[in-house]
């Protein structure tokens, strides 16, 4: 097979960077309407005060460049960011060269209020948000980290503006990323949601629930038409060896978990890895 190499880092782990042939498939959104890759790059491990993600950190912009045309150059065609992980600027200086039509972009909002209101101005964020991505419209836009199963109470605010910017053709897709079993729950029927990430692995660790818990409220979700898109995959790193990447690949993709996974990886032997390994079940 082309290409073929063993390469190991550090951590003692080792990564297989086997045949460039290998692209990753496209798959349905659920009933969104949208087409994403199976694989979405992801750029915020580990960040913190909206900045130094570790994909930014270790990588610099010219890094960072060089790893999402390789990830499009795999077949990866979607991009997850936010503007916490301080990000949204470097997918827009590595996708300006890119064809728009064939990436999805995802970002996620903050979302809390103040008597009612929004604290954030949303008009303005998702003007700045627009320029930093260098793009029209964002594809699927997410209120961020939800903790609570009444955020459509708590954010309604925010959900009449995504609804207003949905219908102006500025957002294409809106939802959650969920951090807590009621909120995903509520998600999983609310009308509202186009969209769902919600963090999946087959060791529960760090999640909104036990595995078996997430797994019955995403296939009502699923049931309802929502994307469905798993982050948390490595269970925020701990789950990281051989035997733990294979498990948890083939428990998004054979019990059809999710449609999509977003991977933050801060290499490109670590992409090449989760490329082939997540390939390979799926064939």
């Amino acid at each position: 097979m082309a290409g073929l190499s063993l390469l190991r880092p550090a951590s003692g782990n080792t990564y297989l960077q086997l045949s460039q042939d290998t692209m990753v498939d496209m798959v349905k959104l659920g009933n969104t309407g949208l087409t994403v890759s199976r694989i979405a790059m992801g750029t915020g491990t580990k960040a913190t005060n909206g900045r130094d993600s570790a994909q930014m950190r270790v990588a610099g912009l010219e890094g960072f460049k060089k790893q999402a045309h390789h990830a499009y150059e795999r077949g990866i065609r979607f991009f997850d960011t936010a503007e916490t992980y301080g990000s949204m600027p470097y997918v827009g200086e590595s996708i300006k060269t890119l064809p728009r039509e064939n990436i999805t972009i995802l970002t996620k909002m903050w979302t809390q209020t103040r008597n009612n209101e929004p604290v954030t101005s949303i008009d303005d964020a998702l003007d700045r948000y627009r320029q930093q991505l260098q793009t029209d419209y964002i594809d699927i836009l997410l209120m961020h980290c939800l903790q609570r199963g009444d955020w459509p109470v708590t954010c309604k605010p925010y959900m009449d503006l995504f609804s207003k910017a949905k219908q102006a053709g500025i957002l294409k897709k809106i939802g959650i990323s969920s951090h807590n079993i009621d909120a995903l729950r509520e998600a999983s029927t609310n009308p509202w949601v186009d969209v769902i990430m919600v963090r999946v692995n087959p060791f529960g660790t760090n999640m909104d629930g036990t595995p078996d818990e997430v797994k019955a409220i995403l296939a009502t979700a699923k049931a309802n038409g929502k994307g469905i898109i798993g982050m948390k995959i490595y269970g925020e790193g701990l789950h990281v060896s051989d035997e733990e990447r294979e498990q948890t690949y083939r428990y998004a993709i054979k019990e059809e978990v999710v449609h999509s996974m977003t991977l933050g990886h801060e290499s490109i032997e670590q992409m090449d890895d989760a490329i082939e390994r997540v390939m390979r079940i799926v064939s």
